[in-house]
């Protein structure tokens, strides 16, 4: 059988991280901050809201929340983001994604500036992913994937990874990470074909494609570490990711079990991430002085 790869022992030694982090900074009279900006009532963005609250507390995180109604404009989105950029005392900002279909989401993530943007959205965010730069950060889900790896030694390094998915949340910014750390990487998307024996000759599969169970027995070997970034409710109710996992078991290495797996890394990410805002912020020369 697979070795579960579980995210709390990964989660646990990040916000370990974090707390001192935090610590450092608030001897200094700076207390990291985080803004959640929300626009309707959708089950999932209110769960995640609710995960990022409890992390904060126990990492010394202060979060304020901003909920719009789901009528929101455009415009309304725009200034609150705009608002919260331009307060020296809000760290970090998230925006709930996906917004509702009405809203321009270019504009709103143009108008966050990047050094307060913790889940790599903005342009600048993006480019310094692709270009190999540490400049902002990188979003959260595609580096708590890789904190996973670390954390388990398992190094990309020469190994053949494939990534199912190419969204700019997950597959492409994972992708990216993993060229950096000298894997090498082929992208699977709904226009691939042979994508189950792309997957079943890859040492690392990472499935990020957005639908329940699609990874099935076809796609795996022995010697494979697969990575469930999928987030799907099942018929019956329950939470479950991209990959069929009950198949996965006695056919792979390694796997990170959904819920408990990556999911629960990513939040603490994102707890760090505010932290070295914050960091950044208080070393940075005040533009109003």
């Amino acid at each position: 059988m697979a070795k579960l790869l579980t995210g709390k022992e990964v989660a646990d030694a990040l916000n370990k991280e974090t707390e001192e982090k935090t610590k450092a900074l608030k001897a200094q009279g700076i207390v990291p901050a985080l803004a959640v900006i929300r626009v309707g009532e959708k089950p999932e963005d209110e769960t995640y809201e609710k995960a990022i609250l409890k992390k904060a507390e126990k990492t010394g995180i202060d979060v304020d929340q901003y909920t719009l109604p789901q009528e929101a404009s455009t415009d309304e989105v725009v200034e609150t983001v705009k608002m919260l950029s331009s307060d020296r005392d809000i760290h970090g900002i998230l925006v709930m994604r996906p917004l509702p279909l009405a809203i321009d989401d270019e504009k709103v993530c143009g108008a966050l500036t990047a050094e307060k943007d913790v889940d790599g959205i903005t342009e600048k965010s993006m480019a310094a992913l692709y270009s190999g730069k540490k400049d902002f950060f990188a979003p959260c889900t595609a580096v708590a994937c890789m904190e996973m790896l670390k954390y388990y030694g398992i190094d990309p390094a020469g190994k053949r990874s494939t990534v199912l998915g190419r969204s700019n949340v997950s597959g492409r910014p994972l992708a990216m990470l993993l060229i950096k750390a000298d894997s090498t990487v082929t992208i699977c998307h709904s226009k691939t074909r042979d994508t189950a024996e792309i997957c079943r000759n890859s040492e690392i599969m990472v499935v990020a494609a957005g639908k329940a169970g699609m990874a099935d027995s076809s796609f795996f070997n022995k010697n494979q570490v697969v990575l469930d970034v999928g987030i799907n409710v099942s018929p019956g109710g329950k939470i479950c990711g991209d990959v069929d996992t009950e198949a996965a078991l006695p056919e792979v290495y390694a796997i990170t079990p959904v819920p408990g797996g990556v999911g629960s890394v990513t939040v603490s990410v994102l707890m760090r991430h505010v932290a070295e805002a914050a960091l950044s912020s208080c070393q940075s020369p005040d533009p109003r002085a």
